[in-house]
């Protein structure tokens, strides 16, 4: 638990929060820095282990919390899920959709399937859907609140050969700017948060550096390094208190380390600055051999 004067500063203790994908990575991270700042805590999770997982957890924390093992996309599930808030906690005042994966469904969009647009759209927006309406009566009934969207700094530029999944997280941002309108009379906020690549569950990206590759991520990345899933956190921190965001809403934060502003341009090892192309490989694979 933070320190007192630091739970006053944010305003989150007594708030009850729902967090999906909550049982790993962002999600997880998410659910106990809030936790961590008095808020009671609850998860759907579709991983039975992770949910287990972040139940101990929470449970061993002291937290007051529910985990629901299920799937977000679920409809009943997820009223299920909120049948179980209310009857636990009575309302909910923040909701977290942090579900989203590409599937490992790259390749060129010529060659993409229904099926795979099918897959991409209820693993990174139908979701979303599901949850944020079952989820409106009960932030009504608390008389308001946040809602936070985890999209992707590819909402935001070009991805090749990920296409759809690129073309759902856009939608993320319309999504939620149109409902930060609808919902702003009910004293609903709507925000999203973009990470650039962090280090989860899902990818592991400072581990598939080879060492002589090391250098890469600080040239790419203005503030020099991969996020983690606690700079996600802090942004949903931000998001959550209406103390500090209380007049924000409809916006975006990108948590990319910079790399969105600084576009093609690279740093250089002397220190300069360059947006030619002079990289000749993914920094992910092993320089070539001479």
């Amino acid at each position: 638990m933070a320190e007192n004067n630091e739970v006053a500063l944010v305003g989150l203790a007594g708030k009850v929060a729902l967090i999906t994908g909550g049982g790993a990575g962002i999600g997880r991270s998410i659910a106990e820095s809030f936790a961590a700042f008095g808020a009671k805590i609850a998860v759907i999770e579709i991983d039975a282990a992770r949910a287990e997982a972040v139940r101990g957890a929470l449970e061993a924390a002291g937290v007051e919390a529910l985990v629901v093992a299920g799937d977000a996309d679920n409809v009943d599930t997820v009223n299920a899920a909120m049948a179980k808030i209310e009857a636990k906690f009575g309302k909910l005042d923040i909701l977290v959709n942090n579900v989203g994966d590409f599937l490992k469904m790259g390749g060129p969009f010529g060659n993409s399937t229904e099926d795979q647009w099918d897959a991409l759209y209820r693993v990174n927006l139908r979701n979303m859907f599901v949850v944020t309406r079952a989820s409106i009566p009960l932030l009504r009934k608390a008389g308001g609140g946040s809602i936070i969207n985890v999209s992707t700094i590819e909402a935001f530029r070009g991805i090749p050969k990920l296409t759809v999944y690129g073309a759902f997280k856009a939608a993320i941002t319309g999504f939620t700017q149109s409902l930060a309108v609808e919902l702003g009379p009910d004293h609903i906020r709507v925000n999203a948060i973009a990470p650039e690549t962090t280090n989860t569950e899902q990818v592991k990206a400072t581990p598939r550096v080879p060492p002589a590759n090391k250098d890469y991520v600080k040239h790419f990345f203005p503030i020099g390094r991969f996020g983690e899933p606690e700079d996600c956190a802090g942004a949903a921190i931000f998001l959550a208190s209406d103390i500090l965001s209380g007049w924000v809403s409809g916006t975006t934060i990108h948590v990319d380390g910079g790399a969105l502003a600084a576009g093609a341009w690279l740093q250089l090892p002397d220190g300069g600055w360059t947006h030619l192309p002079i990289i000749d490989r993914d920094g992910y694979a092993p320089p070539k051999s001479q």
